[in-house]
């Protein structure tokens, strides 16, 4: 009987502690969800604005968005999947061009292996060919009708059995844009016929919490069959 009495309390005390640690963890998961939530809102409210201001202003927009500071797209830090494969060695060594990149910080260590160069990404005609280029949702933020033309100036850029990673969003049924839709499909239409050969296509599981579920990675490799130069 003395077991018993004594054991009372202590299956109570944990049953409590138990269900309080339950209520901790909703309110916690609770918190959480509302500022995934908050982000998730914050983050569409400036897309909406920059799509806005591109819309009403074909030929000076993207300026007006960069002096107005609408740069939704720009995390102000590398995105997650760079760091991850650069962390794991898994990025070919060599020449990486990353067309569109905007703002890059300047405090690096190794600043002095980097070069900006303002340029028509269509017509440039660099010296060297690179060995991997990495395109951060240039395609979607193009007109539609130019991406035949990102395709086959990915082509002429890297150079023979080079690699191309693309980060593929926004993967949805939205209208209009930039960022304008997109699918494995459309890039699939473009590179291929170019030659291109894609070696991985899966869901990005390093995106940034407004992109989840609405963010691929593919890696594309150059065939040393289609000459561009």
């Amino acid at each position: 009987m003395i077991v018993g009495i004594r054991k009372l309390p202590s299956i109570l005390g944990a049953a409590s502690l138990q269900s309080h640690r339950r209520l901790r963890t909703k309110l916690r998961m609770g918190q959480h969800n509302a500022e995934h939530n908050a982000s998730k809102s914050n983050h569409q409210s400036r897309v909406d604005k920059f799509s806005e201001v591109i819309r009403d202003d074909h030929t000076g927009g993207w300026e007006t968005c960069w002096e107005q500071g609408l740069t939704p797209w720009d995390l102000g830090q590398p995105t997650p999947v760079i760091s991850h494969l650069c962390a794991m060695g898994d990025l070919p060594n060599g020449r990486a061009l990353v067309p569109g990149c905007g703002s890059l910080s300047s405090s690096s260590p190794k600043i002095g292996y980097f070069s900006f160069l303002k340029e028509d990404f269509f017509s440039w005609r660099p010296k060297e060919l690179f060995d991997l280029i990495f395109d951060y949702t240039f395609f979607s933020a193009i007109e539609p009708a130019m991406r035949v033309a990102w395709g086959q100036q990915m082509q002429m850029l890297l150079k023979p059995n080079g690699e191309l990673i693309t980060l593929m969003f926004p993967i949805d049924d939205h209208i209009g844009g930039p960022p304008y839709k997109v699918s494995v499909s459309d890039y699939e239409d473009v590179l291929l016929p170019l030659g291109f050969k894609a070696v991985l296509i899966k869901d990005n599981e390093h995106a940034i919490p407004p992109r989840k579920g609405r963010e691929m990675i593919g890696r594309w490799k150059r065939s040393l069959a289609h000459a561009s130069l």
